[in-house]
C-alpha cells in the first residue's frame, strides 16, 4: 500500500522557521522525483519546489527560492522541505508528491494527505 505521510507542519511567526518531512512506503521511493507543492485557501495548488531521482537536482519556485530548500534521505525513503525566513503569504497546506515517468507506460503519481503551515504573529 503506497503511503506519503506529512509533518512538522504547525503554527510559526513571520521570519521563523519550519521543516517538513514527508515519509513514503509501499513503492521504490529512490526511484521517484520527489516534490513539494501547497495550497492556500480560494488558491490552486503551486509547485514549491522538487528533487529529482537521479543527480538530486532541485529545483524551486520564484517565490521561495533562497528561503526554501528540498532535500531527500533514500535510505529513509524521506522527503524534506527546510523552510526559512517564513511569510504569512506562505501559509497554506503543504502536500508532498512522488512521480515516476517511464516512455514504457503509465505514470505513477502519489499525493499524502496534506499539512498545515499557518505563518502568523
Amino acid at each position: 500500500q503506497v503511503q506519503l505521510v506529512e509533518s512538522g507542519g504547525g503554527l510559526v511567526q513571520p521570519g521563523g522557521s519550519l521543516r517538513l518531512s514527508c515519509a513514503a512506503s509501499g513503492f521504490t521511493f529512490r526511484n521517484y522525483e520527489m516534490k513539494w507543492y501547497r495550497q492556500a485557501p480560494g488558491k490552486e495548488r503551486e509547485l514549491v519546489a522538487g528533487i529529482t531521482s537521479v543527480g538530486g537536482y532541485t529545483n524551486y519556485a520564484d517565490s521561495v527560492k533562497g528561503r526554501v530548500f528540498i532535500s531527500r534521505d533514500n535510505a529513509k525513503n524521506t522527503v524534506y522541505l527546510q523552510m526559512n525566513s517564513l511569510k504569512p503569504e506562505d501559509t497554506a497546506v503543504y502536500y508532498c508528491n512522488a512521480l515516476f515517468t517511464t516512455p514504457y507506460g503509465a505514470p505513477s503519481n502519489y499525493w499524502g494527505q496534506g499539512t498545515q503551515v499557518t505563518v502568523s504573529s
